[in-house]
């Protein structure tokens, strides 16, 4: 693409605002950023769209919002009428623009013929996926860029099962996108016009209502909550976003007397004033909810993202300090505390079953089995458990208890089919608060499933690689690594390979090849003779390549000792 030619055809065209042209012509002088932002569209993927918000091709706006549901109307269509009758649900975060994204992609459904549901404020990542299973909706459309930092915003889509688009509808989105020009090629009918009409049908609490009927019915074990709840104290911060309402209330649902909420961090808020960065992977983000915890002695602390589908804990240790739960870990405690309350409640199916993603710690593996469940890896991304959940459940191969993956998303019960912080608060907390009634806190617990299933350990790395430059180096660096891959890592021999691109295995002692069920992603992936596990893979949503460490060890300090060893393999990637 002539990204110059590009420049100026956005310059040039009507459908610009006096303030974006204006932004426009003040990179006039600035080639480079003219590149950036012109060089080609936002690839849209399985995760939609995800971009800094700017005035550009290659950006979030209004624009490329109008032009990618143009696309996904598209997809819509060819389900015939019943399908656009069926229509879509539309929900966004607390990010700036999220609603005049969202309004502009109801614009453009409506102008279609498909008819939309659209929330009248913002909402928890969960409940759109709720929203397009319980309203018998063709798609759903989320604006939100997850746990990103300000700058950013996205455009996520779900299909009629309430989980993001398989690769397949996505392909064809891309499909019908790449023959759509982004301002002659677009319809929309005004937002008003639209409600007027009721083509456009704006919903709010009563969806609410329903949502959380389904998420309290996941609570597993009220009377040791209420045994507990008189002395059983936790912080919990939205970091700014869209748990601020439900979280909470699932929270006090369950029981919960003494919920302290970080009041800064209440207020909804897109450019996330008290945090570098609203993710709750990031222990940093905490330090408001920490100094809260302290002054009222409270034990656990809890955190959702802005659009409130990933959870992040705090747990306080022996010495009074506070320290992180990965998200790792975070799941082993929810799995194991789920089996023992499933089994303690009569709740636990025959057949049960555990999904994680191949890079969630083998732990997860050998809690599962040692309970007698059967455990099943996806690749990253829920639409991926969704669709081994449906396949397991459709065939009555097993019953899925609970699905996870390490950065922090959870998926207990039926009704939604992507993460949702909501549901996984409260049962983290009921699980708290169980422990509690045993006298121990969730860092005395994991302490005692390391005593019980071993000793593992896991360290995500990112290898930032921003703008034009970056996504070359990116794929150099995974051309690299498929292409010659190396035979030994730190010292320690690679024993096996697995191209998750092409589904091979190869023994590197023999060199025979072998296939794998999972193909078609690209991921690498380096079994070392010591059992640890190095995986490989490029973002599909931030400029950046993840390495992941998974390894196991006689002890904690073991553990650490191959982190680090691995770990400076990983630094020499990126010199």
């Amino acid at each position: 693409m002539d990204f110059m030619k590009e420049y100026e055809k956005w310059l040039a065209s009507p459908a610009l605002s006096a303030d974006e042209r204006a932004e426009l012509e003040a990179i006039r002088n600035d080639p480079k950023e003219i590149e950036t932002r012109f060089y080609g569209p936002l690839e849209f993927g399985t995760a939609g769209l995800r971009g800094t918000m700017a005035v550009g091709l290659h950006n979030m706006n209004v624009h490329v919002i109008r032009w990618a549901t143009q696309g996904f109307c598209s997809v819509i269509a060819a389900e015939g009428e019943e399908g656009k009758r069926r229509g879509v649900a539309i929900a966004m975060d607390c990010r700036n623009h999220s609603m005049d994204f969202a309004r502009a992609a109801a614009e453009v459904c409506a102008a279609n013929g498909i008819h939309v549901r659209i929330f009248d404020a913002l909402r928890p990542t969960p409940e759109l996926s709720f929203a397009v299973r319980e309203y018998g909706c063709q798609a759903g459309i989320n604006v939100t860029a997850s746990h990103n930092p300000k700058e950013y915003n996205g455009y996520k889509v779900y299909w009629e099962d309430g989980a993001q688009l398989p690769p397949q509808h996505a392909d064809a989105i891309a499909r019908e996108l790449a023959s759509i020009d982004i301002f002659d090629g677009v319809k929309a009918l005004p937002y008003e016009e639209g409600v007027k009409s009721g083509i456009i049908e704006v919903i709010g609490e009563e969806t609410d209502r329903k949502f959380m009927a389904q998420v309290t019915a996941m609570i597993n074990d009220k009377e040791t909550v209420a045994r507990v709840a008189d002395t059983f104290k936790l912080v919990y911060t939205p970091f700014h976003g869209c748990g601020y309402k439900l979280v909470p209330e699932a929270l006090r649902t369950l029981g919960i007397k003494h919920l302290i909420c970080e009041p800064k961090q209440m207020v909804i808020d897109g450019n996330f004033p008290t945090v570098a960065s609203p993710n709750p992977e990031n222990p940093e983000g905490f330090y408001l909810a920490i100094d809260l915890a302290k002054e009222n002695d409270v034990d656990f602390i809890l955190g959702t993202d802005p659009d409130s589908d990933r959870v992040g804990i705090m747990v306080r240790d022996h010495s009074g300090e506070f320290q992180p739960v990965t998200g790792n870990q975070t799941g082993v405690l929810l799995l194991d505390y789920l089996i023992g309350a499933m089994k303690r409640s009569g709740k636990l199916p025959e057949k049960p079953v555990a999904l994680k993603t191949i890079v969630t710690t083998e732990m997860a593996r050998k809690v599962a089995e040692e309970n007698g469940l059967q455990c099943f890896d996806t690749f990253t991304g829920f639409k991926f458990m969704a669709e081994k959940k449906n396949a397991l459940e459709s065939s009555g191969e097993g019953k899925v208890i609970f699905s996870y993956e390490e950065s922090y998303g959870y998926m207990i019960g039926d009704y939604v089919r992507d993460k949702d912080a909501v549901t996984a608060s409260m049962m983290l907390t009921e699980m708290a608060a169980w422990y509690a009634a045993q006298g121990m806190t969730l860092f005395d617990a994991l302490e005692a499933l390391y005593e019980k299933y071993g000793y593992y350990a896991e360290k995500t790395h990112n290898l930032v690689m921003p703008g034009l430059d970056g996504l070359k180096d990116m794929a150099r660096l995974m051309g690299t690594l498929r292409e010659t891959p190396p035979a030994e890592i730190s010292g320690v021999a690679v024993v096996q390979f697995k191209d998750y691109k092409d589904g091979t295995v190869r023994d590197c002692r023999t060199g025979e090849i072998g296939t794998m069920e999972l193909r078609d992603s690209n991921v690498l992936r380096f079994e070392m003779a010591d059992g640890t596990s190095v995986i490989v893979r490029p973002s599909g949503t931030e400029p950046k390549i993840k390495v992941y460490i998974l390894t196991k060890g006689a002890d904690k300090a073991e553990c650490a000792a191959n982190l680090e060893k691995y770990g400076r393999w990983v630094a020499s990637l990126q010199k």
